[in-house]
């Protein structure tokens, strides 16, 4: 019998294109590429021919002209399909930029080759070593010259720039000390990564937990085309913001699609499991925390939803894509450790691929911000208590 779940009935036939896509991909694909920490690239490449990485390009520009909800559906699947779509979410969000700040020249220039999978536009560049998450600190300047921007600084934790082509660039471009408002004065572009690295961009790789390939990254009189400035120049921290948003969107549906995977994998391992005589999942031990994550990866989908809804319809949604974030985080985490608890020892066995996926939502604790930072927003900005820090 299927899972329920909260799953609009307007996108039964998206949900089954996308699962006969991913079952062509078994849990030995995903896993082996884990273990050899290596690119999927025949996954993406499969993703990209469909059209479900241009699901938000505009119908003008050779995408599907869908929107937020639909690309969150899109993430939720590849998870729960038991894969990881940290590979190729970044095509997703970096839209939410481009699309609403760039210029009609620009859309011409990019969209079409990224819709076509001709162009990858996987990777942002907005966090660096010593400011983290305080954004408005950022130490990477980029100054005007003549018909360029010189770019000096340092980023981190820049994930899949190595089988990008273009990336999103957050830069300071009047000093902090020169802005009415610190998060005045930072702009936005569009790198050509082809052209940047080793011309004043070079790239080092972090080995990490969960295979992410991801990157510092260095900036030393990268010249940039002031063509590429996406908007007006000091206006980006409120332009990042659409993407930031998307972002949170999206990584929630990720995390339902984990939820919803751990889910199931524990639900079929205790109706097979017996022990004493009785399969395992006789024992409310064994049922209750597994209904309880499933309440919750149900909540956190309806907040999903109404985060998408509210970004299609151009709403401000900042409060509702932190708090699908954070539910839907905590709902795959809670899941996670209910199905790892659930299949006892056989859990750490890779052959399982529990380890696998608990190693890669437990990210999602972390990153892309922090729950205690989702937490210190929603009270400033939801509650009206005074700023925290």
């Amino acid at each position: 019998m299927p899972l329920p779940t909260s799953a609009s009935t307007d996108h039964d036939d998206l949900r089954a294109a996308l699962r006969a896509l991913c079952a062509g991909f078994p849990d030995s694909y995903h896993r082996d590429h884990a273990a050899a920490g290596t690119y999927p690239e025949e996954f993406i490449a499969a993703l990209t021919r469909d059209g479900w990485l241009a699901a938000m390009i505009p119908e003008e520009f050779g995408g599907s002209g869908l929107g937020l909800t639909e690309a969150s559906i899109v993430m939720e699947e590849i998870n729960r399909g038991g894969g990881n779509a940290g590979h190729c979410h970044g095509q997703m969000y970096n839209m939410g930029t481009l699309l609403r700040h760039g210029s009609d020249e620009q859309k011409r220039r990019y969209l079409p080759g990224i819709a076509a999978g001709e162009l990858r536009l996987q990777s942002m560049a907005v966090t660096e070593p010593t400011t983290g998450t305080d954004t408005t600190k950022l130490k990477t300047v980029a100054r005007r010259r003549g018909d360029r921007y010189i770019v000096n600084g340092q980023k981190v934790w820049i994930s899949r720039i190595a089988h990008s082509d273009l990336m999103i660039l957050l830069a300071r471009t009047t000093p902090i000390e020169q802005v009415a408002r610190k998060s005045h004065g930072m702009s936005v572009f569009i790198v050509d990564l082809q052209h940047a690295l080793g011309h004043g961009m070079e790239i080092r790789p972090i080995r990490n937990m969960v295979g992410h390939e991801t990157f510092e990254v260095f900036f030393e009189d990268l010249e940039i085309p002031a063509e590429n400035l996406i908007g007006e120049e000091g206006r980006g921290f409120r332009y990042i913001l659409d993407g930031l948003n998307a972002e949170r969107t999206l990584i929630a549906a990720e995390c339902i699609g984990d939820g919803y995977w751990f889910i199931e994998r524990a639900r079929a391992y205790a109706g097979e499991r017996v022990v004493f005589d009785r399969p395992i999942g006789q024992n409310q031990g064994v049922q209750f925390p597994l209904a309880r994550a499933y309440v919750n990866v149900e909540a956190a989908s309806l907040m999903r939803f109404e985060a998408s809804r509210r970004f299609d319809a151009g709403e401000d949604c900042g409060a509702q894509a932190n708090m699908a974030k954070l539910l839907a985080a905590d709902a795959s985490w809670e899941a996670a450790n209910a199905c790892l608890q659930i299949h006892g020892g056989f859990g750490f066995a890779e052959e399982y691929d529990i380890e696998r996926k608990f190693r890669e939502t437990r990210l999602y604790q972390v990153a892309p911000i922090s729950t205690n930072l989702i937490l210190s927003y929603l009270a400033e900005h939801v509650l009206g208590l005074p700023r925290s820090f």
